[in-house]
């Protein structure tokens, strides 16, 4: 089937009005759950194909996200759709004002290649969910999650409500030529530039899921081997290859020594590549990938591991230290096993560093000190983070989740994700029996007293 033709039932199907139907969305959303759970077996060979990722791993941080959105979802979904009665102003006295959520239409989810399921379907079972059509292009470098993604879809559901289309960069380019009503793009600040810019000229709102280099803070007073813990499965869980993931490590210089020591103890404990590859270490997505990460490891400055599988694309979990901001390791976001660390003596000065950098996507902060804590808190523009701990904020829904600045716009989970496909009408109903003389001709200075009395 051509694009065009997909593109042209979609339009159709949402100007039937279906996908308005409450009862109608509730048993798609139902069925998306069947559909994965009858192929999940299916799914995990695709992504140890793509990865070599566990069953464990690829259902905590993808199907289990995804199943718990899609719980979320069918559980609020005939409150989020309904009109909202709100509070009335006294210049339109006597009425009644309301928002009514209406979906904004055709959608174009574009995923990411890193964590295909969860960044491919979980902002297009929302978008589905708030009433609208969509297309999904996932990426195109996790090959075999793609294809299943295509076929357990594109079997199951009409394709004038939900179609996968699969390809590179010339099908992304010629999809984003067409005028969508939403687009969804998963990906790097690059390409989010070229999604931005193609949007722009159809006046398409965006939401843009981005990245950034992530910093965590470990202040002197943090317990140093439960923070070790805590960043070692942050960082090298999917092998470094998470948005939010932390990017480097900034600690005080008084526990740098002991902090590095508790960091190699603590991924000996959780990778143990004395026997065969663990089961739970995943693989670099492909040799682009590998071997910039492989030119970032500089070998004197090496604290932990440093070892390549070059065969299987792995790199072994690796420290690097005595960092300083104008390394190479230092300009662009990692997205691989690599933790660079850099000791401080002045909070308060790397903080200025910190915040003359892009926005990052999260910020993560170790440490009991609770003024040392505000000061980086409300010092830092991030999307999200999480103190004494990483990563796992994005876990819950209530947090809307998503980047600022350079780290991407606008958010999604939950309701933040329902509203992200959603537009609010506003509406107020008035009465007829009776009417304010003080807005109409002639004007009077009793009138224009009465108004001022109104709004100021």
């Amino acid at each position: 089937m051509s694009l065009s033709e997909i593109i042209r039932q979609q339009k159709q199907f949402y100007q039937s009005g279906k996908t308005r139907d409450v009862t109608y969305t509730l048993k798609q959303l139902t069925k998306i759950k069947q559909v994965i759970k009858a192929n999940e077996s299916l799914i995990y060979d695709a992504i140890m194909a793509d990865f070599g990722k566990s069953v464990f791993e690829t259902y905590t941080t993808e199907l289990g996200l995804i199943y718990h959105e899609l719980k979320i979802l069918k559980r609020h979904l005939k409150k989020w759709r309904s009109s909202k009665k709100i509070s009335t102003d006294l210049a339109n006295w006597p009425g009644k004002s309301y928002l009514i959520p209406e979906p904004l239409g055709n959608t174009l989810i574009i995923g990411a290649w890193n964590y295909p399921y969860q960044l491919s379907l979980l902002p297009a079972l929302t978008a589905l969910a708030a009433g609208n059509t969509v297309i999904l292009k996932p990426s195109e470098i996790a090959r075999h999650t793609s294809r299943i993604m295509a076929q357990i879809i594109n079997q199951n559901f009409p394709s004038g409500l939900f179609h996968v289309v699969e390809g590179g960069v010339i099908e992304t380019t010629e999809l984003l030529k067409n005028h969508f009503d939403k687009i969804f793009f998963t990906g790097s600040t690059h390409v989010g530039r070229i999604v931005y810019q193609a949007a722009a000229k159809n006046l398409t709102p965006v939401t843009l899921e981005l990245g950034g280099k992530s910093p965590t803070f470990v202040l002197k007073d943090a317990p140093i081997n439960i923070t070790a813990k805590r960043i070692v499965w942050a960082k090298f869980l999917n092998a470094g290859q998470t948005c939010v993931a932390p990017d480097y490590i900034l600690v005080d210089k008084s526990i740098e020594s002991d902090f590095l020591k508790a960091l190699s103890r603590e991924i000996e404990r959780q990778y143990n590549f004395k026997a065969n590859l663990p089961e739970n270490y995943v693989r670099i997505i492909n040799k682009t990938n590998f071997e910039r990460l492989h030119a970032l490891i500089e070998p004197k400055k090496v604290y932990y591991g440093g070892q390549i599988l070059p065969e299987q694309n792995i790199i072994k979990p690796t420290i690097l230290h005595s960092i300083s901001f104008e390394d190479s390791v230092m300009k662009d976001e990692i997205f691989g096993p690599i933790l660079p660390v850099i000791s401080y003596t002045d909070l308060n000065q790397v903080i200025h560093q910190v915040k003359n950098m892009p926005k990052p996507l999260a910020c993560y902060v170790y440490g009991k000190n609770q003024k040392d804590i505000d000061k980086i808190i409300n010092n830092l523009s991030f999307g999200g983070g999480m103190i004494n701990d990483s990563v796992m904020y994005l876990t819950n829904p209530n947090l809307p989740f998503g980047g600022v600045g350079f780290s991407g716009m606008g958010s999604y989970h939950g309701k933040a994700g329902f509203d992200a496909f959603t537009h609010y009408k506003s509406l107020i109903k008035k009465t007829f029996w009776f009417e304010p003389p003080f807005k109409y001709l002639p004007y009077k200075p009793w009138k224009l007293k009465i108004l001022k009395w109104i709004f100021e």
